[in-house]
């Protein structure tokens, strides 16, 4: 199996498959299967412009899933924006027990472990999904386009990195865009805009009661289930780089918003707006215009602890590892299993723990010993979940 693996992988990192960009990659990775185990019938799904997805079925049962896309590209423009890098990236690495490489963690890992448990198993399906990370206004997902083809299986299991444990319950997610407007004006004549010297030069009263919000947000954790709540600024954006001799009349910052319970999006976003507002109002963005809006994502959902497919994670876990999955609370990572459960899938989700590459923290370090632990949980998941 860890050769295997290791095919797999080498596969992938000369494969680019960012998000909503996977087609090429799903129809090279259907060919090299079919050539490997010609006895599955390989498929790609296509959706939008360019995604795709690979599937496959031995038959009627459980759904393993995992997702294609490594949400950037090791090449992009928008990887650099993130990592500020613009070096090349090394390809994929191994040494001893540990494979290095880009995109292991967010999806490479957990595919290679899905695929190869799934071609040895004999039984269930698998989808390995185009568009499975998160992206504003980033229309139909590979999910989607399977759910609109196919009809959903009773039980699946999410092949995700996250922590050292078995997770039945999985957080929400939304974005939220703050904009502070005010009125445009030339440098050299700072009090020609407002507020004088520009909107962007007042962000620091914006950041600095996001702060104080978050950290309200964060206290009103319920610690629901296994989740928690989390928030970042991810993006902040004023004015053209180009044309700094311009003042802008808009600042905007783009948030990401983690909820392990049921939050509304539309009152947070309100409630944000409304203490943007008070705020602004004290200070020298008084005359400016605050809007907050807010996209969501996906609610939190659960699958009963005692479900099938959670019964027996459990006891596949304690056979390869020796002890029980360990409790956890407070969890912040959602995937497309909050998807499948709002669809009614009863779900599971377990995968190796990634961690940064030493050498570079844009690659991702996986244990070769811990991936083929994982695979064979999902092959014997697969076999033994009943259809």
């Amino acid at each position: 199996m860890r050769q295997q693996l290791l095919d797999v992988l080498h596969l992938l990192d000369v494969t680019p498959a960012p998000r909503g960009e996977e087609r090429t990659a799903a129809h090279r990775l259907r060919a090299w299967c079919a050539d490997r185990w010609p006895r599955v019938e390989w498929q790609v799904v296509e959706h939008g412009p360019a995604g795709g997805s690979l599937i496959a079925a031995h038959g009627a049962g459980p759904l393993l899933y995992s997702h294609l896309d490594t949400s950037l590209d090791d090449a992009g423009a928008y990887n650099r924006l993130v990592t500020g890098d613009a070096a090349p990236i090394a390809p994929l690495g191994v040494d001893g027990d540990v494979v290095t490489g880009f995109g292991l963690g967010v999806a490479r890992g957990p595919v290679a472990a899905a695929l190869v448990a799934f071609a040895e198993a004999g039984a269930g399906r698998l989808l390995l999904a185009g568009s499975g990370t998160h992206r504003r206004a980033g229309g139909a997902t590979g999910l989607e386009a399977y759910a609109d083809t196919y009809q959903l299986p009773r039980s699946a299991i999410v092949a995700k990195c996250g922590p050292p444990t078995l997770l039945w319950h999985e957080p929400g997610a939304l974005y939220l865009s703050v904009r502070v407007t005010g009125r445009s004006g030339a440098a050299m004549t700072a009090e020609s805009a407002t507020p004088p010297g520009g909107v962007v030069a007042g962000a620091g009263v914006v950041l600095d009661e996001l702060a104080r919000w978050r950290t309200d947000y964060l206290a009103a954790d319920p610690r629901e289930g296994q989740t928690g709540r989390a928030c970042g600024i991810g993006a902040i954006s004023g004015g053209w780089p180009d044309k700094p001799d311009l003042l802008p009349a808009q600042l905007r910052i783009d948030l990401y918003v983690v909820a392990g319970d049921r939050v509304e999006p539309t009152a947070l976003a309100s409630e944000l707006a409304d203490r943007l507002r008070a705020r602004c109002a004290r200070s020298v963005l008084r005359d400016c215009a605050v809007e907050v809006e807010a996209e969501p994502v996906a609610a939190a959902a659960a699958t009963p602890a005692d479900a099938p497919v959670v019964t027996a994670a459990r006891a596949a876990w304690l056979d390869e590892f020796g002890a029980q999955p360990p409790p956890i609370t407070g969890w912040t990572g959602s995937t497309d299993g909050v998807v499948l459960r709002a669809r009614g899938v009863e779900t599971v989700r377990l995968g190796p723990q990634a961690k940064p590459a030493a050498d570079d923290p844009r690659r991702d370090a996986l244990s070769l010993g811990q991936l083929t632990a994982y695979a064979r949980i999902y092959r014997r998941l697969l076999t033994e979940l009943p259809a």
